[in-house]
């Protein structure tokens, strides 16, 4: 079987990145890979290039080719760029390459489960942790960009899972009691130093320009919320539904690591 991995997931605002920090410290010798690095398994915050659209980023963007370069991985004829972690004031350079992710409905069905599914089904890893790499990003676009329904997405969970049989893995999965607290937190911590606020304005568009944010009329601060907990009574159901023996859940702000680790070794 090899050394367990972790897959650390739950809302936004339930805390995941402070309890990867907190269990890689446990583990120090496992492999952390969060939301933007380049992962075995999942690819928010990358783009995902065939050769010759790769071609045209670095001839549309000079002055960033070293860069680029240097925070691109080769797969199989396509490029992996890890875009956000590219520092630069030119305008729009992480906006258009968000169009090259597979999310935000760039992929239709097909493709993107081709994707996801080719990735776990080549993951061996041991000793890993990863950062939301099984619901968040995968299970929003298809809520709200492929709008599949619940069987649809019960579906592609099943083959997930069997994908991932024989393989030592763990769901350790962050419960938010009150989701409208949880975004409030998180709200008051992604601030520039001006004060003014980052995350929440992406979020809030990310889920109205969707298509199933457009056609549910899903707007503001209380069209996330219904977002949010839609998709956080379909997590309990898929985890119960379908990784209930891989899953922990954990109160997001009610557990110790000490207790944790104990019952993880």
């Amino acid at each position: 079987m090899g050394r367990m991995n972790y897959f650390v997931e739950g809302l936004q605002g339930a805390g995941k990145t402070t309890f990867v920090r907190r269990l890689s410290e446990q583990f120090p010798d496992y492999r952390v890979f969060c939301e933007g690095d380049y992962s075995p398994v999942e690819l928010a915050w990358c783009a995902y290039c065939t050769e010759e659209e790769y071609g045209g980023i670095l001839k549309e963007y000079p002055s960033l080719a070293k860069e680029i370069e240097a925070k691109t991985v080769t797969e199989e004829g396509h490029r992996v760029i890890c875009y956000t972690q590219i520092l630069t004031d030119i305008p729009d350079f992480h906006r258009n390459l968000e169009r090259f992710e597979i999310y935000n409905g760039n992929l239709d069905a097909v493709s993107f489960d081709k994707v996801v599914f080719g990735r776990f089904a080549k993951w061996e890893g041991k000793g890993q942790i990863f950062e939301c790499s099984i619901f968040q990003n995968i299970l929003e676009n298809q809520m709200l960009y492929l709008q599949r329904t619940e069987e649809e997405i019960f579906r592609f969970y099943r083959k997930l899972r069997d994908l991932l049989s024989g393989k030592p893995y763990k769901i350790l999965y962050l419960d938010v009691d009150d989701v409208a607290a949880g975004i409030d937190c998180i709200r008051k911590e992604r601030v520039d130093e001006k004060g003014n606020e980052l995350w929440f304005p992406m979020m809030v568009r990310y889920v109205e320009e969707s298509p199933y944010g457009k056609g549910h009329a899903l707007s503001g601060i209380d069209g996330l919320l219904r977002h949010l907990s839609r998709r956080k009574a379909l997590e309990h159901r898929i985890i119960e539904g379908i990784f209930k023996e891989s899953t922990m859940i954990l109160k997001s702000k009610g557990y110790t690591m000490g207790d944790i680790a104990a019952g993880l070794m």
